[in-house]
């Protein structure tokens, strides 16, 4: 052998594919240990092309680590010409280019072509009228038509189309939803439900029939995980369309005239360890309820039984309740204040849940005139920030995470005779409760249970979609997982113990919309398999959904359109798009055990009480809170750099499928970043919050001087006021304010905390318990405190949804990473070094000369 032997191939190499890999080790060989053959010169060129990573004038001690994988890379490694990389990003490039004008073409022709763009209204109305039609009150013809739809969506669902076919079809639905969307009314939305269902049944079917991959046990183990995780998430989304597909919207029902003929009502505020400034303003709205005094009592049931709550309770007026053995938590408390009120009515509050005056003349009329109503619910309204709105900067950008339930899913139960009791805000008739034994003791979820067992007894239950109350979120990530889990070890109980879909008393609408709430809470190990399944792939190898990535296409990315533009138009006003992905994230790994262990073994737990108003001295990181999420979150790097690796190294035939699974993996990466970003506890120092309002008030000087003036927000402390003309006063100087309420006029005393020109910031001083009750009265217990929150606007697209994963995921992500600090510069390093040792592409071969 020669020199220009060795030369040629060293040069030629990853282009030629050598006869045996025999000859290329010798090959390689030869290049590290027979130098002279080829001249020192052509030597360094040869080894500089094939170890560009590595310096063999100045070896280091991990570069005997580094040559050998290379050389054994560069051994398994396949010729670049039998990879045709080319012609793979080639197709690619030409079907991202055919798939962007196929989508300009269809939104000009929606633009120019569409009728019922001109004509909206008219479509609309319709709609309306065919909906109305007198046709339909007949029996047989709505059961025919019914039948005729189900003959047509099973036709749909299982007939089977090849590629283009399948792409005609789901084109289609998709340019006649596109139309609909621009109509309002909820007929269009039922259509939208329709189809959304008819594209995801579709795709389960398809999994089911060609996807399953049993080529090995790994592969089938994964596939089987995924499908069943994929089926959950099916039967959810179609129990949530049933559950919320037509709100009742119930009208609040009219009191008697006659006063003298209202009920008694007892009011009930349970209280375990939350401080007294919590309980101060829950009590004084209560008694400033407007009822006949004759017809009302408040009762605080304190199992804490401490002195000072004695005392506070005594001075106002209410009345004291403990009790010496504190069993069953709450549900025991309210049930040991049956035994000792009389009340033929009895409204419960949370200790921190501050009613408004016209709470008992919203929630009681409809209970006056029909004896079977047991249970008046209303909203869950919360003044302050729970830890996503805070901690992401969320405030009145983003829905509160309660508001779907509240504001679309309990509405939707109305409808079906279904609607929960949720622990407070709500009155309950006495006779019905201790006809069922009073409020549940089985499960820590005492509120569920007790309406399931009401309406088993055959009572109705009502929910006013009014804001009649307003309470505090939980304070801190860990706090809010805490509360989270009782919820789902509760239903989880419920389920396993006294499950809807069994039993006698319940309607087949009572029993989905129970078992929906009950399955919704199990979503911790589907949730997890979904943020591991890419791995499956990108790491082992497994295909767990056996199917060419054009298949991916068009079958599971219309599922996944039609479901988010659907929910979108359902629930835009109370959460945004892709928002239940984030929530579910943040809770699956501290939910997953729980509820597992509730199912089977549902008399395990124990209730544990919500700490509310507590304080966050600074900004940190929960680390304890975060630590699943940073282990699943390296666990998709990893995958994602391997994803990488084999896309610029491995067979051309699995670029489609490397890609599908790789924008997978960034988009949970993105999901555990906006989850490590909520685990990012903000400083938080105010033991009052505050809530932004414009009342009129009257601010006085001490010389005489008064100024009519607007609030800008307050608190149980304080206000901040804007005047017409700045006002003449200096921090730290007393000032009197007037405030109204029901036709009363409060003076309170405070003093300047801010004065600048025409603002003035304040804090009460002193206040006695009647004016701190006049307080109550003129802010947090004014009947219209609360109606402001209910008129937000419906997303406009779900593309603000997936804004915000990116934006919040990614902040998140570099949150994290400054946070780590010197342990991240460690961690760092260190993974940029075994990085190092990875093997390298060799470097072109230079255009030989003539």
């Amino acid at each position: 052998m020669n020199a220009r032997f060795w030369q040629n191939h060293a040069y030629r190499y990853g282009c030629l594919h050598p006869a045996d890999k025999a000859s290329l080790g010798l090959l390689l060989l030869g290049l590290l240990l027979r130098p002279p053959l080829l001249g020192w010169a052509a030597w360094g060129r040869a080894v500089q092309r094939l170890f560009p990573h590595i310096d063999f004038y100045q070896l280091k001690l991990s570069d005997l680590v580094r040559i050998p994988l290379q050389c054994l890379w560069l051994l398994l490694r396949r010729p670049a010409a039998e990879r045709d990389d080319t012609s793979s990003t080639h197709y690619l490039l030409r079907g991202w280019q055919a798939i962007c004008k196929g989508w300009q073409g269809c939104s000009v022709y929606l633009q120019t072509h569409i009728p019922w763009r001109l004509d909206r209204q008219r479509l609309q109305q319709a709609a309306e009228q065919l909906l109305e039609h007198r046709y339909w009150h007949k029996r047989w013809l709505s059961r025919l038509a019914y039948a005729l739809a189900l003959l047509l969506m099973l036709v749909c669902i299982t007939t089977p189309f090849n590629e283009w076919a399948q792409g005609l079809f789901v084109l289609v639905l998709l340019l006649v939803a596109l139309g609909i969307t621009r109509l309002e009314g909820p007929v269009p939305t039922l259509v939208l439900m329709v189809f959304s269902v008819v594209v995801s049944t579709r795709y389960l079917w398809w999994r089911l029939t060609s996807t399953i991959n049993d080529d090995g046990w790994v592969n089938l183990l994964a596939g089987i995980l995924l499908l069943l995780a994929e089926l959950y998430a099916w039967l959810i989304l179609l129990l949530g369309f049933f559950q919320a597909s037509w709100g009742l919207q119930r009208q609040v029902s009219p009191l008697p005239t006659e006063q003298d003929s209202w009920p008694t009502v007892d009011v009930l505020i349970p209280i375990y360890n939350e401080p007294l400034r919590i309980l101060r303003p829950t009590v004084l709205a209560a008694l400033s309820l407007e009822w006949p005094q004759s017809k009302l009592r408040v009762y605080v049931l304190d199992d804490g039984q401490r002195e000072e709550i004695r005392l506070f309770v005594e001075q106002t007026g209410a009345h004291y309740l403990t009790r010496e053995q504190h069993l069953h938590a709450k549900a025991g408390n309210i049930n040991h204040a049956l035994g000792k009120t009389t009340g033929e009515f009895v409204a419960i509050f949370d200790c921190d849940h501050i009613p408004v005056r016209s709470f008992l003349q919203v929630t009681m009329g409809g209970l006056i005139h029909d004896a079977k109503l047991a249970l008046v619910q209303t909203p869950h309204h919360f003044f302050s920030a729970d830890p996503f709105e805070r901690n992401l900067n969320g405030v009145q950008q983003v829905p509160n995470e309660g508001e779907l339930f509240y504001g679309r899913v309990q509405d939707g139960n109305d409808l079906w005779n279904a609607a929960f009791f949720c622990g407070s805000c709500a009155v309950l008739r006495r006779s019905a409760l201790l006809a069922v034994g009073g409020i549940a003791t089985d499960t820590v979820t005492e509120d569920a249970h007790t309406s399931l067992r009401l309406h088993r007894a055959g009572y109705r239950s009502a929910y006013l979609k009014v804001i009649q109350a307003a309470g505090l979120a939980t304070e801190s990530l860990s706090i809010h997982i805490g509360q989270r889990v009782r919820w789902a070890r509760g239903m989880a109980q419920i389920f396993r113990s006294d499950n809807p879909l069994r039993g006698k008393g319940l309607s087949w609408a009572q029993r989905l919309c129970y078992g929906n709430a009950m399955l919704h809470f199990l979503y911790g190990l589907p949730r997890l398999i979904f943020l591991c399944a890419p791995q499956a792939f990108l790491l082992f190898h497994a295909y767990t959904i056996y199917a060419p990535a054009l298949g991916l296409v068009l079958y599971l990315l219309p599922h996944m359109l039609f479901s988010v533009l659907t929910n979108s138009r359902m629930h835009g006003r109370y959460r945004r798009s892709f928002w239940g992905e984030i929530y579910e994230t943040v809770l699956a790994w501290h939910i997953t055990i729980p509820t597992t262990m509730a199912l089977l073994f549902p008399r395990l737990g124990k209730f544990n009480v919500t700490a509310k108003g507590g304080l966050v001295n600074s900004s940190h990181f929960d680390w304890g809170v975060t630590k699943p999420y940073l282990l699943l979150l390296l666990f998709n790097l990893l995958g994602l750099a391997v994803g990488l690796y084999r896309l610029g190294f491995g067979p051309s035939n699995e670029v489609g499928t490397l890609l599908v699974n790789m924008i997978w993996t960034v988009y949970n990466i993105l999901l555990l970043g906006v989850a490590l970003g909520v685990a990012r506890e903000v400083r938080q120092l105010r033991i009052s919050h505050r809530i932004s309002a414009h009342l009129p008030v009257t601010l006085h000087l001490p010389d005489g001087r008064a100024y009519p003036c607007m609030t800008l927000d307050y608190s149980e402390g304080g206000m901040a006021l804007e005047a017409p003309v700045a006002i003449p006063t200096k921090a730290d100087s007393p000032l009197s304010v007037s405030l109204q309420a029901a036709g009363q006029h409060f003076s309170l005393p405070g003093r300047v905390v801010f004065a600048k020109g025409k603002r003035v910031s304040l804090r009460f001083n002193h206040l006695s318990l009647a004016q701190e009750m006049a307080l109550v009265q003129c802010t947090f217990g004014r009947a219209d405190a609360w109606l402001g929150p209910q008129e937000r606007p419906p997303e406009h697209t779900p593309l603000h949804g997936a804004q915000d994963v990116v934006r919040l995921g990614s902040r998140g992500l570099l949150q994290a990473v400054q946070s780590l600090g010197p342990q991240f510069t460690w961690l760092a390093s260190t993974l940029l070094w075994l990085a190092s040792l990875l093997p390298r592409q060799p470097l072109p071969v230079p255009e030989q000369s003539a």
